[in-house]
């Protein structure tokens, strides 16, 4: 019985004797399995350079030349000389009307206005005026034989006439592109729709709003920056040229810039417009130095080879930048990267030096 519980006593007191052993040292601790490194960064230094405010807004391109060309007579359409997308040059032939009733209309203009040019001739013999004194004869007496003789009316019967044969042929206005031609040859000309569209293709601009507390951050002459939405990898640069001077009932106002086209523009294409402005030399930092800590805005500085945490102020910012009120100072080596993990006093290690 005896021999049975010191047996009992030595297990015991075995197991309780590993059982510390193992707690006081724990398999895999944590300093068994992370060894100290250094952080790996890139710094730049905080230095005093043009900074350029941008404001972000939506905005549409158009043609800055942008014409509707329409058939002054419904005639029958005799021939069409272009087709959608075609480049055409100032006073090129675009289309042209039957004119057949056009130049008859023009022959009985021209009829009625040689007849009533004679009895106009009689209307003044008849005040005592001699055929060959027409110039000497006074405005108000020639006015009056014109009304009388019917000629006044027949010239402007004949004036329309003529300038509805000269208007039967579409010619371009200007070096351009046609575009929004839906008309066939044969079918009768529309006076009320347009036949097509010339757009001059050299010179857009855009059309965009900004909030009315924004209005004082713009200016006519402010540089815009034009991304199409369809096409990321594109931009042009421009100038606003317009701001209308009225405020909508949903707090915008309206704005125009001018842009080259690189050949890429469309007409009504829909672009991201970037507004900048140049604010003078201001204390700026990468966006990505700064890194939010319980709600605070930090940035890390190197010292030493050791990051120092600060906490900052920023104030404007565009795509790539905020200036900086407070918290920083001139020449101070500003931490950009590797930034996401750091703590107050790490040690790092610089991989990269940007000016």
């Amino acid at each position: 019985m005896k021999y049975h519980y010191y047996l009992c006593l030595t297990l015991i007191l075995g197991c309780i004797a590993c059982s510390v052993e193992n707690k006081e040292k724990p398999e895999g601790s944590v300093e068994t399995i992370l060894p100290e490194e250094s952080n790996e960064v890139s710094v730049v230094p905080l230095k005093r350079i043009d900074f350029n405010h941008e404001l972000i807004s939506n905005g549409k391109l158009t043609a800055r030349q942008f014409a509707e060309l329409r058939f002054e007579s419904a005639e029958p359409i005799a021939a069409i000389h272009v087709k959608n997308g075609d480049r055409v040059s100032k006073g090129q032939k675009l289309a042209e009307l039957a004119t057949f009733r056009i130049q008859n209309k023009l022959q009985q203009a021209k009829n009625t206005l040689e007849q009533n040019s004679l009895e106009y001739q009689d209307v003044l013999i008849g005040q005592g005026y001699a055929p060959e004194d027409s110039a000497k004869v006074p405005a108000d007496i020639r006015r009056l034989a014109g009304i009388r003789s019917g000629y006044t009316q027949a010239l402007a019967q004949y004036n329309l006439a003529k300038y509805e044969e000269e208007q039967a042929v579409l010619r371009a206005p200007y070096d351009g592109i046609v575009a929004n031609l839906f008309a066939k040859q044969f079918n009768t000309a529309s006076v009320s729709e347009a036949f097509c569209v010339i757009i001059n293709p050299a010179s857009f601009e855009v059309s965009f709003t900004v909030l009315e507390s924004e209005l004082p951050l713009i200016r006519i002459g402010d540089k815009v920056e034009v991304t199409p939405f369809a096409l990321n990898d594109t931009k042009t640069i421009g100038q606003i040229t317009e701001i209308n001077p009225l405020v909508s009932a949903e707090g915008m106002v309206q704005a125009k810039a001018a842009v080259s086209n690189n050949g890429k523009l469309f007409e009504g294409m829909n672009a991201r417009v970037s507004i900048q402005r140049s604010l003078g030399e201001q204390l700026v930092i990468p966006k990505e130095a700064l890194v939010l800590r319980s709600g605070k805005q930090v940035v890390f500085t190197l010292v030493e080879g050791k990051s120092y945490w600060n906490y900052v102020t920023t104030g404007l910012e565009n795509a790539g930048f905020f200036t900086i009120t407070e918290g920083l100072k001139e020449g101070d080596a500003v931490i950009t990267s590797g930034n996401i993990n750091l703590a107050h006093e790490s040690p790092v290690k610089v991989i990269q030096t940007n000016e």
